[in-house]
């Protein structure tokens, strides 16, 4: 299998990718390829396959003909979008606002993925929450927070982008102490609407989320890494996601100070 595809289980692969800030410093991106119970395939997320990466997408997908949909859940994440749907121009193409916005040239599904109506449709593989409280599509355009977040019940993997980041134990994070945490996007405090009881409702919406995905035992994030039960040593993504929420606490008190 090409080193930059994790194999989750038989029905869910995430692909690691390369994005470069300035073209220097590299925080990686992410997509996975998930066989539905039907025995089609979808994408979330796009990103431009290299020839290994697409030759083993493609004997698990009949050459790509089996892969029905290309769902793009995070309204920031567009540089592959267009190369990705020239890869696999038959699936049909799901993007949320931002992405028609920039793209209204490409093929777009009338559903949005932030749409329930798409989330109902795919209720049978998968449960996607969209954060309250926070912008959806920020008018900073340095506010990547808000996404789609999808878990995928029969191999138990949460997909996120940016909302919910894992950092790997280093040398570097060891020192910082922030190695082998859960932990919420750095930038909640720029992200939550300027309103009376936005912070109320992320922390509802937070709380809902870690009891609703109680049983997760994969999180993959998207410019971190993917923290997988066979190496987990430590807590459980439950436990974690619990911590993550207690950890943002004084940003959200802070904003209640302000906003009310």
């Amino acid at each position: 299998m090409a080193k930059n595809i994790l194999k989750i289980s038989d029905d869910f692969w995430n692909i690691r990718g390369s994005y470069k800030i300035g073209g220097v410093i590299d925080v990686g991106t992410h997509a996975s390829l998930v066989r539905l119970a039907g025995g089609k395939f979808v994408f979330l997320d796009s990103y431009t396959l290299d020839s290994a990466t697409r030759r083993e997408v493609g004997e698990l997908t009949s050459g790509g003909k089996d892969i029905e949909a290309i769902l793009n859940v995070h309204p920031f994440h567009t540089v592959h979008v267009r190369k990705m749907h020239r890869l696999y121009p038959d699936a049909v193409l799901y993007g949320t606002a931002r992405h028609l916005e920039r793209f209204p040239d490409l093929p777009w599904s009338d559903l949005r993925t932030e749409d329930p109506a798409l989330h109902e449709k795919y209720a049978g593989d998968f449960d996607f929450s969209v954060p309250r409280g926070v912008d959806f599509i920020s008018d900073d355009q340095n506010v990547h927070f808000s996404s789609v977040l999808v878990f995928h019940r029969a191999s138990k993997t949460i997909h996120s982008d940016d909302t919910l980041m894992y950092l790997r134990q280093s040398l570097l994070t060891g020192l910082l102490g922030m190695g082998d945490a859960v932990s919420y996007h750095l930038t909640l405090a720029k992200a939550l609407e300027k309103r009376a009881g936005a912070a109320r409702d992320f922390r509802e919406w937070a709380g809902e989320l870690n009891e609703r995905w109680k049983d997760a035992e994969n999180l993959c994030a998207a410019h971190t890494a993917a923290l997988l039960a066979r190496d987990n040593q430590g807590e459980s993504i439950h436990t974690r996601m619990v911590k993550a929420l207690k950890k943002v606490e004084d940003k959200l008190k802070s904003h209640e100070k302000k906003w009310g």
